[in-house]
Order: C-alpha cells, then sequence, then structure tokens
C-alpha cells in the first residue's frame, strides 16, 4: 500500500464520539414469543462508545450548550447522575476538553464509580437514600453558590435529551423494521429516550402503541429508573405521550436480566430486564405484532451486584 493510499484511509477513519448511535436493532429468539407472529426487538444501546444509550443525550447537550455559546473552553460541565449519564459526560468532556463535576448517590455501583474516576470526573457523593433527586438537589446546590463556574447541563428538564432521541434513536428504529414497529416500550428516568423516541414514531407512525415503564415501589432496584408517583418529575416528561404505563418489581427484572445473559447472550442492566419484562407482557396480549425496546446499558458495569448470583 503506498502512503497516498494510507493517508486516505486515515482521512475517512471517525472520531471517538462519531462512533454514538446507529446501533443493531437484535431480534430476541429463545425468551421472546414461539408463535413467530409477534417478534421482539432490542435496541442495542449498551454498544455506544461509552456503554449506555445516555452517550446520545450527554452528546447533544454538550453539542446544543456550545452552539449556544453556553460552554466554551475553560467551562466545567455540572449535573446530576445514577451513573450512565455521568459516564458518557465523563467521556464527551475527556474528549472535548473539558472539567466535569456530577453529583452521585454514593450507593452506585463500584465499577462506575472507577469507571468515571478513570475519565477524570470530580465526584460529589450524595446520599443514597434520597437517590438521584438528592443528587439533583446537590447540583442545584453547587450551581447557585457558583453560577460563573459551571455549565449545569440539567439533563432532566434539558430539551436536547429527548430531541437527541427524536433525531436519532426514533429514524434508526423507523429505518431498521421497515416502518413495520407496532409498540415501542422504554423505561422512565429522564423520560428522554421514551419521549423523543416516542414522538418520532407516532408523527410517522400514527397507529403505534407506546408503553412506559417504571418500578413498582418507590424502593426498588432498578438502576436508572424513576417511580414517578414519589420522584422529583422531570421536566422533559410528557404524561400525554403513553397508550399504557406499566410498573415491573426489581425482582423479576433481576431475573430477566440474568436470563439474557444465560439465553440470549446479552449482558446487560436490570433495567433491559424490566424492559424485557414489559414486553413480554405486552407480547402475551398480542396475535400478532413487532415489539421494538430498548436495552440501555451494558451488565458490565453492575457485576458486582449480589443478584446475578441468585436463581429463580
Amino acid at each position: 500500500m503506498s502512503w497516498c493510499q494510507v493517508q486516505s484511509a486515515l482521512d475517512r477513519s471517525v472520531s471517538l464520539l462519531s462512533t454514538i448511535g446507529n446501533t443493531p436493532l437484535l431480534r430476541l429468539r429463545r425468551l421472546a414469543p414461539q408463535s413467530g407472529r409477534v417478534e421482539i426487538y432490542a435496541k442495542a444501546e449498551f454498544q455506544n462508545p461509552g456503554g449506555s444509550i445516555k452517550d446520545r443525550a450527554a452528546q447533544a447537550i454538550v453539542h446544543d450548550a456550545e452552539q449556544r455559546g453556553l460552554l466554551r473552553e475553560g467551562s466545567t460541565i455540572l449535573d446530576a447522575t445514577s451513573g450512565n449519564t455521568g459516564i458518557a459526560y465523563a467521556m464527551i468532556a475527556a474528549a472535548r476538553g473539558y472539567d466535569l463535576v456530577l453529583c452521585v448517590p454514593e450507593n452506585v455501583t463500584p465499577e462506575r464509580l472507577r469507571m468515571l474516576k478513570a475519565y477524570g470526573a470530580q465526584l460529589v457523593l450524595t446520599s443514597a437514600f434520597e437517590g438521584t433527586d438528592g443528587a439533583i438537589a446537590e447540583a442545584r446546590r453547587l450551581y447557585a453558590l457558583d453560577p460563573a463556574r459551571y455549565f449545569y447541563a440539567d439533563q432532566y428538564n434539558n430539551d436536547a435529551n429527548w430531541l437527541a432521541h427524536y433525531a436519532t434513536t426514533g429514524p434508526e428504529i423507523l429505518a431498521q423494521t421497515d416502518g413495520r414497529v407496532t409498540h415501542f416500550v422504554a423505561g422512565l428516568g429522564t423520560s428522554g429516550t421514551f419521549v423523543g423516541t416516542g414522538r418520532f414514531l407516532r408523527e410517522h407512525l400514527p397507529g403505534i402503541r407506546l408503553i412506559s415503564i417504571q418500578p413498582d415501589s418507590p424502593l426498588h432496584g432498578i438502576e436508572g429508573l424513576k417511580h414517578m408517583p414519589t420522584a422529583m418529575v422531570p421536566g422533559i416528561y410528557d404524561r400525554s405521550l403513553a397508550d399504557d404505563n406499566v410498573t415491573i418489581s426489581t425482582e423479576r427484572a433481576q431475573t430477566l436480566t440474568r436470563r439474557l445473559a444465560m439465553e440470549e447472550g446479552m449482558l446487560v442492566g436490570v433495567s433491559s430486564g424490566a424492559a424485557l419484562a414489559a414486553s413480554l407482557d405486552l407480547a402475551s396480549h398480542l396475535d400478532e405484532g413487532i415489539i421494538v425496546t430498548v436495552f440501555p446499558d451494558s451488565g458490565a458495569r453492575y457485576l458486582t451486584e449480589r443478584f446475578w448470583e441468585g436463581g429463580d
């Protein structure tokens, strides 16, 4: 190969952040209904470079802030996170040259804390009992103390969050299913995935059914999801969008997360188990359909959790 050919190949190479999105849509085989008339597909968001769907929103939030002049050289990004968005911010901040301060509940898994520190993020640990709501309150307090220092990303109230999914996740699902998706199922955390993807799909497929998922209890172990009746409700959440809202127990989500690893070869987080539970419940009431859900993150960042050791 000549030097010119080598240089041409290098010029076509991509940056880390350009690999966010365009994740595969995987059909479930062994855990899905065996009739063949109802198909379940999962968006493999754990294949994003930061390991979760939160790469999409974090990139959109940072890009939007840069375009609006809210984030520039020397700025420090500040936000609250239960882990995944923080990892996405940390990856992007390192790649873009920003400092980063994250307010994080102290009970996040050791894997995620190590990842955040590896990227160089400064962590402010908050009450485990108060969860993400406590982390949000602390981020707001820090911002109020020194607004000139921080760009407060505020993922729970930032429209760039849901718009990221309106611009990417929704169009990808529409294209990957050739417009045949009949049901979309997704969890509620910040609600960005459900709101952005759901709005896009409904605009293009008016007959689609949109199903949101949340834990069945305020005290739950489904990382990344909120129990909306008792939580600080995100400003971007659109209550009117869902055709149905289902609740899933932590125990069932954990069981299906283990089964996804052992029976489908997918090592994913507990929110993926909750997504599968809701999808299976939906499938049991359908004669036919194409159900698409989201597997938000990798199970590799939860391997110290004890549920992996349990049986059914």
